[in-house]
């Protein structure tokens, strides 16, 4: 009998940051919950970064994870941008690891690659194939498809010591 290990999953944003929660049972993945948290545009940057941070840490209080996936900054054209957006991404490791959980990164081709099966897909066929994953997760925003995505990933790639019940 194999213990259920819950995995929660961070898409990370400065506006909107998508978070989802699966549980893996052997071979079997289950949703748990899913959600997006929006931060308001006009507060300042530490304003904001301190939204992403209370609101992740809350959401591992609440399901208590036993480890996380976060998805990594794609660097950009936009340096600027990249820059901004690994602040936010910071912000939600620093609650996840405070929290006590390993956190672990994957580059957004890794990602679709284990939900899709290519790491090309789009927005659309990720969360196509999220719905198709975890039917009882029901209708959701793209942000927390990516996330639940993320969170997919994770379970595929879970230290042996989770696997095997020590958490």
């Amino acid at each position: 009998m194999s213990i259920p290990i819950r995995i929660l999953g961070i898409d990370p944003g400065l506006r909107h940051t998508g978070w989802g929660v699966v549980e893996q049972t052997g071979a079997r993945l289950a949703h748990v919950a899913h959600g997006v948290i929006s931060v308001d545009p006009d507060l300042e940057m530490a304003a904001r970064l301190a939204g992403i941070f209370s609101a992740v840490a809350e959401i591992a209080r609440e399901h208590a994870p036993h480890a996380a996936g976060i998805e990594e900054t794609l660097v950009n054209a936009n340096p600027r941008s990249a820059l901004k957006l690994g602040q936010a991404r910071g912000a939600a490791m620093a609650a996840l690891s405070l929290g006590g959980l390993p956190v672990a990164e994957f580059a957004p081709r890794k990602i679709k690659l284990a939900v899709v099966g290519t790491g090309t897909a789009d927005k659309t066929q990720v969360m196509f194939m999220v719905q198709r994953l975890l039917p009882r997760a029901g209708q959701m925003k793209a942000d927390a498809a990516d996330a639940l995505a993320c969170a997919i990933c994770a379970a595929h790639h879970l230290p042996l010591e989770l696997k095997r019940g020590a958490a």
